[in-house]
């Protein structure tokens, strides 16, 4: 049967007042529908309809500017959004910090697994992700603005276990995106970057009698879409949007290598300049070892990829980001999400599925405070809300995790000639404080569970010790343990016995050589049983 096909205006003459918007995509524009958020937001400027609207959407979704969310960031037109991030949306982020707005914000894997969970009509996401952080009833249930006072979030008790329930959120109107679609509503996404949760995210809306509105850039002839490659089936699709000028991102029309359509020369992949940031990376990337499988967050952390091409191991080690991409080197810069060369696609939830099992071996993460007991806090702090994204997912499950950040920011100047460290002007802010404003990773739930930790700065390594205290093990060549650390911490740390300097081929603007570390550094029980299997050993 044949879809309607709309322009955005009419289509955003479908929502009501008070509707909520389930919305597909994620950071960036990847995926995100964002001609027919911007409708919306026109119709409401024009004739002030409609009103009162909730957004959710698992991932945060904007430029850092206006785009995405922000087109709906005037007061009358948002009354709620609950997602994994503000960071990407400023407008939207000055709302909540103001409290105009109800502002949720909960860990992105859970917000993509309960779209699964809404489509089957189960009652909600039962998980242990979140426990113990900002986003456990206990110590706050996610809620980011005083207007924010429904219970989103359920402690509950499952065979004597602590969980958490994710209530399901009635949906009105689903706005997602794809490629192309057909006459009759079958939705490809073989140009898009991410897949994200979009058959979830319909499948949820058609289960309670709600609009499914699917922007694309073409159409097809009905029949002549390759059956394997539709993501969302048109028996779900109530309208088609065509936007002809749609691009990949918001800031990248078309990337083939972001599409999979091809693999780009290694030489490709942008190198870092060398600086502070560069630094982080190369210190954290001497944790990976031969074929670990890795996150790598937004933020510092993605440097790792550029690195890892930079020295020609990237196909030694399987780096993937939390939106589904296994493999390649995840983007770095403004476009986290997308990455290149990836080895394959799946659907957003899945991969978090892997992430909460515990699948990864190593996590790579930024951070903003830590204190000595090893909280992290990347989720709010002075007049910023940030969200957690997929940081709690990611944190709570890895079997290693390192987080890494510059040891002070705010004008931060520093510089290694020859490899010794020179600070000229030192940051304005603390990272290690002695209390973090909000609590996004726990470190004693992480010493419950036995998860090794560390903390990788440009200057400095520290570890979560037996005891769960924040220790320092590694400084910097040229660094005054006194003037240029223990100086600028909120607490004195405990300090290694065995405290040693940071490698000096880290400070060197050259390559580390870091493919004979990484074959050199010890490979997990697991990795050394299956080693021995394929070699015939019972040894």
């Amino acid at each position: 049967m044949a879809v309607p096909v709309l322009s955005a205006e009419e289509a955003a003459t479908l929502v009501e007042s008070g509707n909520t918007l389930l919305i597909g995509g994620s950071g960036a524009g990847h995926s995100v529908p964002d001609a027919l958020i911007a409708a919306i937001g026109k119709r409401f400027l024009a004739g002030g309809e409609p009103k009162n609207l909730t957004t959710v959407h698992p991932v945060g979704l904007g430029d850092r500017a206006n785009c995405g969310i922000g087109h709906l960031a005037h007061p009358g037109l948002l009354k709620r959004v609950v997602c994994g991030t503000l960071v990407d949306s400023p407008p939207v982020e000055r709302m909540a910090v103001e409290n105009k707005i109800e502002a949720y914000t909960l860990p992105q894997g859970c917000l993509s697994q309960l779209m699964r969970e809404m489509a089957a009509g189960r009652p909600g996401l039962i998980t242990h992700v979140g426990l113990r952080t900002f986003v456990d009833p206990r110590h706050g249930g996610g809620k980011q603005s005083k207007l924010a006072k429904d219970d989103l979030v359920e402690l509950i008790e499952i065979a004597g276990r602590e969980c958490l329930l994710f209530k399901p959120i009635h949906v009105d109107i689903a706005l997602l995106r794809g490629t192309t679609a057909d006459e009759d509503g079958n939705v490809t996404m073989e140009q898009e970057a991410v897949f994200g949760e979009m058959i979830s995210m319909a499948q949820a809306a058609r289960r309670v009698g709600g609009i499914v509105i699917v922007q694309v850039k073409r159409m097809a002839l009905r029949g002549t879409l390759p059956p394997k490659q539709v993501k969302i089936p048109g028996m779900l699709v109530d309208c088609v949007v065509v936007e002809p000028d749609q691009t990949q991102t918001f800031f990248t029309k078309y990337d083939a290598a972001y599409a999979g359509e091809l693999k780009v020369p290694l030489s490709q992949i942008a190198t870092l300049p060398f600086s502070p940031r560069k630094v982080v990376a190369r210190r954290a990337s001497l944790e990976l070892f031969t074929g670990a499988i890795c996150n790598l967050g937004s933020g510092i952390s993605t440097g790792i990829a550029s690195i890892a091409a930079e020295e020609g191991v990237l196909d030694d080690v399987v780096l993937t980001n939390e939106q589904g991409l296994i493999g390649g080197a995840p983007a770095t810069g403004n476009e986290p999400g997308a990455a290149r060369n990836y080895q394959a696609m799946i659907d957003q939830p899945y991969q978090f599925d892997f992430y909460d099992g515990g699948g990864l071996e190593l996590a790579f993460l930024s951070f903003a405070e830590v204190d000595e007991h090893c909280n992290v806090n990347v989720s709010r702090f002075g007049d910023r809300i940030v969200g957690p994204g997929g940081f709690i997912n990611i944190s709570q499950n890895a079997q290693t995790m390192i987080f890494s950040a510059t040891f002070t920011s705010g004008g931060l100047d520093i510089s290694w000639p020859g490899g010794q460290t020179q600070i000229s002007r030192e940051g304005r802010e603390r990272k290690f404080v002695r209390a973090v404003q909000q609590v996004t990773y726990s470190g004693a739930l992480a010493h419950e569970n036995g998860q090794r930790t560390l903390f990788v700065t440009e200057r400095a390594v520290f570890r979560r010790n037996e005891v769960g205290r924040l220790e320092l093990i590694e400084i910097a060549p040229g660094v005054d343990l006194e003037r240029d650390i223990l100086a600028h911490m909120g607490f004195r740390p405990e300090i290694s016995p065995s405290l040693k300097r940071m490698e000096v081929r880290i400070f060197l603007p050259r390559q580390m050589n870091l493919a004979e570390t990484i074959e050199n550094n010890r490979r997990p029980a697991r990795s050394v049983r299956l080693s021995r299997v394929l070699s015939g050993s019972r040894a």
